[in-house]
């Protein structure tokens, strides 16, 4: 296992990755710390994360062992994808008049929202994975992807609008391009929250997944990608290369946002600190909200039964496991996994 390999797993506190070698997919997910929104630490290991993947492919080190041919952006908090922007530092910076350091976040925004759209300029695919809600500025990195699976009861929308503002991180890019500048419009003017059966109608939702069958959906697009991949990645570059993507209209849009947020007046603000408390518990959906304030456990969480696997075995990390503790004594009061060097 390469060092290149090693570092897109970390660490990190308000991301966590994971590699499905049977997928050849990096899933990517959302781990907020406080409110599910993107945090200028969250774009940070984002970012990190990109660019390991992109240097990793440089490398060419172990990418025939390893192969990573799906990029995955899901989230572990119950109910929510991501509420967007975190809007509690947005309220500070406009109070403040603080232009540069507006255009500085939104600058981060839009580097991963572009590279995550253009599929890290790798040949690679990136989907997106929505379950529960994706407001704002999560839905414009939900609809940044290649492809856009959801489960049914999903909600997604842009509800700027609601605070006098509009959605300046890329989703009027994004949208006018895979629905036309009338539905993009209309989604952004009324900032009307959208459930996932009428997204899949309008053709944003790519693929529409029963309630409690998210993973099963991704698993059976990923296997069918793959048995036509090489050309449906030629399919992606002609779309590209029909309805690019300027990383440079963005920035303008986002230079656009950041006048209309500094123009805000004290109503607006408070109708923006009112959705900080209350947006999560708003959207949060029925079969989520006994759990909302949990995280979703996922392939990597060790309380999941693995398929099995028989020993000594090497982790991520180039650590050679000697034994499986977990199958006989729990793992929370085992002292420390014994491990050596390989």
């Amino acid at each position: 296992m390469s060092k290149e390999f090693r570092t897109i797993f970390g660490p990190y506190k308000e991301m966590s990755v994971r590699y499905d070698r049977n997928q050849e997919a990096l899933w990517c997910y959302f781990r907020p710390e406080e409110r599910p929104c993107i945090s200028l630490l969250m774009l940070k290991e984002y970012k990190q994360i990109q660019q390991a993947v992109i240097r990793y492919f440089e490398s060419g080190n172990g990418r025939h062992q390893y192969p990573i041919s799906y990029l995955v952006m899901a989230s572990q908090k119950h109910g929510v994808f991501n509420l967007g922007s975190d809007l509690s530092l947005l309220i500070k910076l406009i109070e403040q008049g603080n232009r540069q350091e507006l255009l500085n976040y939104a600058s981060r925004y839009i580097d991963i929202c572009y590279m995550n759209a253009v599929n890290l300029n790798l040949p690679l695919t990136t989907i997106s994975f929505v379950q529960g809600a994706a407001l704002g500025g999560g839905f414009e990195l939900a609809v940044s992807s290649n492809y856009l699976i959801a489960v049914k009861y999903a909600q997604m929308g842009l509800p700027e609008i609601g605070y006098n503002l509009f959605p300046g991180m890329g989703a009027c890019s994004f949208l006018i391009r895979k629905v036309g500048m009338g539905l993009a419009e209309k989604m952004i003017t009324t900032g009307n929250i959208y459930c996932g059966p009428d997204l899949y109608k309008m053709g944003i939702i790519d693929i529409l997944a029963e309630s409690g069958m998210g993973y099963e959906a991704v698993d059976c697009f990923i296997r069918k990608h793959r048995r036509f991949a090489n050309g449906l990645r030629s399919i992606q570059k002609v779309r590209q290369l029909s309805q690019p993507i300027a990383y440079e209209e963005l920035i303008d849009i986002s230079q656009i946002w950041v006048d209309t947020a500094l123009q805000l007046k004290a109503e607006d603000l408070k109708a923006m600190a009112c959705n900080v408390h209350s947006g999560i518990h708003r959207h949060v959906t029925d079969e989520h909200k006994s759990k909302k304030t949990h995280l979703i456990r996922t392939k990597q969480d060790r309380r999941i039964n693995q398929p099995t696997v028989t020993f000594p075995l090497t982790d991520n990390y180039g650590y050679k496991v000697l034994f499986d503790r977990r199958r006989y004594r729990d793992r929370r009061v085992m002292d420390i996994l014994q491990v050596s060097n390989r």
